[in-house]
C-alpha cells in the first residue's frame, strides 16, 4: 500500500486558515461557560487578533516560491497568499464593526464570531485549491457560514428572507457548478488543474461540445458567487436583509475569494481549450455588470441597497480585467467590444501579468472602502426602522457634516473611492485595471468601463450633497458613538487616502503577488 508523501511543508501555506478555524473553536468554547447576561466585549477583539495574525502569516507566505502542495490538490503562490491577507483585513474590519452593531441589538453571540472566521478559512481555502472538488468543498464552508450570517439577527422578515434566498440560489449555483466540474472530469479523466490541460487539448478534439458545455457552467457557478448581471437577482434583498457587518464582508471577502478561484480555474482551461471561450464569456459579462450594476444603482434612495448595486459594477470591472487575461490578438480588422492589435504577441505575457496585478490592488482597493462604507451604514441605522425599511434611507446621511463632521468626512472618502476619483486608491485601482485592459486591446469595454463609471459618480455623489448640503431632519435621533466602528473608519479613511496618494509600497507587494502557478 503507498502511502501519500505529504510533509510538513505542505501543511504551510494551510497556517492561516488554521489559525482562524483555531480562533472560531476557541470562541465557540468560550461560549459555553457565559450566562445570558454575561458581557461579550471580548469577542469581537479575540476575532480581529485572530485575523491578524492570520493576516501577517499570509504576508509572510507572498514571499515563499509557488509550488503545488498536498499531492497537487492545492497551491502555494502569491496570487492565493495576498487573497488570504485581502480576507483577513476585511475579517479585521467587519469583526470591529459587528462589535456595536450586535451589542445595540442584544444579539452579541461567540458562534456570530465564530462563524465569520470559519468563513474566512473557507475563502482562504477557496484560494489555495487546484482541484476541482477541493474547490467546491472551499466554496461551501465559506457559503453555509455566510447563509448562517445573513439570518443571524432571526427577529423580522428582512434576515429570514435574505437567508431562505442566498441559501435557495446559492445551492442552486454550487449545483450548477459542481455539474460543470463533473462535465469536465468526463472530458479529462482528471479534477487536477494541474494536470488538466493537456486532456483538454486532447478533449477538444473528439469532445468539444462537452468541455465547452463544462466551463460555460463552472463560469456560471462562480458568476453568481461575484453577483455578475444576469446572476445578481439575489444581491440587493440580501445584502439589505442581512446585519450590516456580514453585508461587509459578503460584499469584500467572498467576491474577492470567487473571483482568485474563478482565474485560477480558467487559466488552466482557458490553456487548454482556447482562450477566446474565456474572453467572450468574461467580456459578455463584464460588459452586461457594468452597465446593468450602475443603471439599477442610480434610482436607489436605500444607502445599503445603492452599495449592493455597486458592488455589482464592481465585480464587473474587475471582470474587465479577468477579460484581459484571455485576450488575443484579432486575426483582422477592428472590433469595438473585442481585442485590438495595441500591443505585440511578444508582449502578451507582460499585459497578462500586469492584469493579474491590478486585480489584486483594484481588490484590495475595493475591500479597505467597502469595509468603511458599510461601517457607516451601520452607524446610522436603527433597528426599530429596518422593517420599516428606512434605516438606510438617504435622508438619514442629512446634515451629517454638522452632527458628525469626523463620520461625513470619512464617507465622502468612500464615496469618492468608489466612484474613481483622485487622490483615493480606488482612482488608482481603476486606473491601473482600465490601463491593463486597454494594454491587452480591450478599447471599447474600457470606453464602456468609463463611461459607466462616470454615470456611478451620479449616485455617490448625492450621498455627498445630502451629509454637506442637506439640513438636519427635524426630530432625528442622536448619533451614538461607538469607538470600535469609529476605529474602522480611521483605519478605512486611512487606507483609501494613504494608498491613493502613496500607493509606491503596496504595488511592489502586488508585484510579487501578481504570480500564479501555472501561469
Amino acid at each position: 500500500m503507498n502511502l501519500p508523501n505529504i510533509t510538513s511543508a505542505d501543511f504551510l501555506p494551510l497556517l492561516p486558515a488554521i489559525i482562524l478555524v483555531v480562533g472560531a473553536c476557541v470562541l465557540l468554547l468560550s461560549e459555553v461557560f457565559l450566562s445570558a447576561g454575561a458581557s461579550r466585549g471580548y469577542q469581537a477583539a479575540l476575532t480581529a487578533l485572530t485575523s491578524v495574525i492570520a493576516g501577517a502569516v499570509s504576508l509572510r507566505l507572498l514571499f515563499e516560491p509557488a509550488r503545488q502542495v498536498f499531492l497537487g490538490f492545492g497551491a502555494l503562490d502569491p496570487f492565493s497568499s495576498f487573497l488570504t491577507f485581502i480576507v483577513c483585513v476585511a475579517l479585521t474590519l467587519a469583526a470591529l464593526t459587528a462589535a456595536t452593531f450586535l451589542r445595540r441589538r442584544s444579539a452579541e453571540r461567540g458562534e456570530f464570531y465564530a462563524l465569520m472566521l470559519f468563513a474566512g478559512a473557507g475563502m482562504s481555502l477557496l484560494g489555495l485549491s487546484n482541484e476541482l472538488i477541493t474547490l467546491f468543498i472551499s466554496i461551501e464552508v465559506l457559503s453555509i457560514a455566510t447563509y448562517a450570517l445573513t439570518s443571524f439577527l432571526r427577529r423580522g422578515t428582512r434576515p429570514s428572507e435574505a437567508g431562505f434566498k442566498y441559501f435557495i440560489l446559492g445551492a442552486f449555483s454550487s449545483a450548477v457548478l459542481l455539474y460543470g466540474a463533473a462535465l469536465l472530469y468526463g472530458a479529462t479523466g482528471t479534477t487536477l488543474l494541474g494536470e488538466m490541460i493537456e486532456p483538454l487539448r486532447a478533449a477538444m478534439r473528439t469532445q468539444a461540445p462537452l468541455v465547452y458545455a463544462g466551463a460555460v457552467l463552472v463560469a456560471a457557478g462562480f458568476a453568481f458567487k461575484v453577483a455578475a448581471v444576469p446572476f445578481h437577482m439575489w444581491t440587493p434583498d440580501v445584502y439589505e436583509g442581512a446585519p450590516t457587518p456580514v453585508t461587509a464582508l459578503m460584499s469584500a471577502g467572498v467576491k474577492a475569494a470567487a473571483f482568485v478561484a474563478l482565474v485560477r480555474v480558467f487559466v488552466t482551461v482557458g490553456a487548454g481549450i482556447s482562450p477566446k471561450l474565456p474572453f467572450a464569456l468574461f467580456s459578455t459579462l463584464a460588459l452586461l455588470t457594468m452597465v446593468g450594476g450602475n443603471l439599477l444603482a442610480l434610482p436607489q434612495r436605500n444607502v445599503k441597497r445603492m452599495l449592493a448595486y455597486s458592488s455589482i459594477a464592481h465585480a464587473g470591472y474587475l471582470l474587465l480585467g479577468v477579460a484581459a487575461l484571455f485576450s488575443v490578438q484579432p486575426e483582422t480588422g477592428l472590433r469595438l467590444l473585442g481585442a485590438t492589435s495595441v500591443v505585440g504577441a511578444s508582449a502578451q505575457a507582460v499585459v497578462h501579468t500586469e492584469a493579474l496585478r491590478s486585480i489584486l490592488f483594484y481588490l484590495l482597493a475595493y475591500t479597505v472602502t467597502t469595509m468603511g462604507a458599510f461601517g457607516l451604514v451601520s452607524l446610522v441605522e436603527r433597528r426599530e426602522d429596518e422593517e420599516k425599511g428606512t434605516a438606510w434611507d438617504r435622508d438619514r446621511l442629512s446634515g451629517l457634516a454638522q452632527r458628525r463632521p469626523g463620520w461625513a468626512f470619512a464617507m465622502a472618502a468612500f464615496m469618492l473611492s468608489l466612484a474613481g476619483i483622485p487622490p483615493t486608491v480606488g482612482f488608482m485601482g481603476k486606473l491601473l485595471l482600465f490601463r491593463a485592459a486597454v494594454d491587452a486591446g480591450l478599447i471599447g469595454l474600457t470606453l464602456v468601463a468609463v463611461l459607466s463609471s462616470a454615470a456611478g459618480a451620479y449616485y455617490y455623489l448625492r450621498v455627498v450633497i445630502y451629509m454637506y448640503m442637506r439640513p438636519v431632519p427635524e426630530g432625528a435621533q442622536p448619533l451614538e458613538r461607538a469607538w470600535m466602528t469609529e476605529l474602522v473608519l480611521v483605519i478605512s479613511t486611512a487606507a483609501v487616502v494613504l494608498l491613493g496618494i502613496l500607493p509606491g509600497p503596496l504595488s511592489e507587494w502586488i508585484s510579487q503577488a501578481g504570480t500564479l502557478l501555472g501561469r
